[in-house]
């Protein structure tokens, strides 16, 4: 399960720079631990261009994580990673999303087959990213979601409410012999 960030699992903010702002989108939660309790394996992968920018430094993310696993843990959820992209869209670099460079490093590190995943994202790099691997794509409704859902631009696989329904799609999906 690759999944971004803002907009998917905590509520979208424009270049969150504060964790005492990181907040769990509703589902977001009952979603993470469903996927748990279907056996899978649960990164984020994120674009975090302020740092590039010098909006923040990657000691801020660091804590911005920090919180956020904090959260996930009071709901008894965790994380397997976060991986996040530096760069700004001119850096041209292999990581920055929709480019695999993030999903290929947590393939590798994690051992999973990124072709036999699920993205899920609210954005149009979210949805292009798992298209570019072979990954079977998930928009969200939530964040920026509703709005590249309704321009018709990103042609995931899937489009569903939030994560909690994504959840229960994957598990109708994982019951039928599809990717996990």
């Amino acid at each position: 399960m690759v999944l971004d960030r803002d907009g998917t699992v905590i509520v979208e903010r424009h270049y969150l720079s504060d964790p005492d702002q990181v907040e769990l989108l509703s589902g977001a939660a009952a979603g993470l631990k469903r996927f748990r309790e279907l056996g899978l394996g649960v990164v984020l992968v994120t674009n975090q261009s302020a740092i590039g920018r010098g909006f923040f430094d990657q000691l801020r993310l660091e804590r911005i994580h920090r919180r956020l696993r904090d959260l996930l843990q009071a709901e008894r959820v965790w994380l397997d990673g976060i991986y996040f992209c530096p760069h700004t869209p001119d850096d041209q670099c292999a990581c920055r999303k929709p480019r695999p460079g993030m999903i290929e490093t947590a393939a590798d590190e994690l051992d999973f087959d990124q072709r036999l995943c699920f993205v899920i994202g609210d954005n149009e790099c979210d949805i292009a990213l798992g298209r570019r691997v072979g990954a079977t794509t998930i928009l969200v409704r939530t964040g920026y979601g509703a709005q590249v859902a309704a321009e018709g631009k990103a042609h995931p696989d899937y489009v569903v409410d939030d994560l909690a329904e994504a959840a229960q799609l994957i598990e109708s999906l994982v019951g039928v012999g599809k990717r996990v």
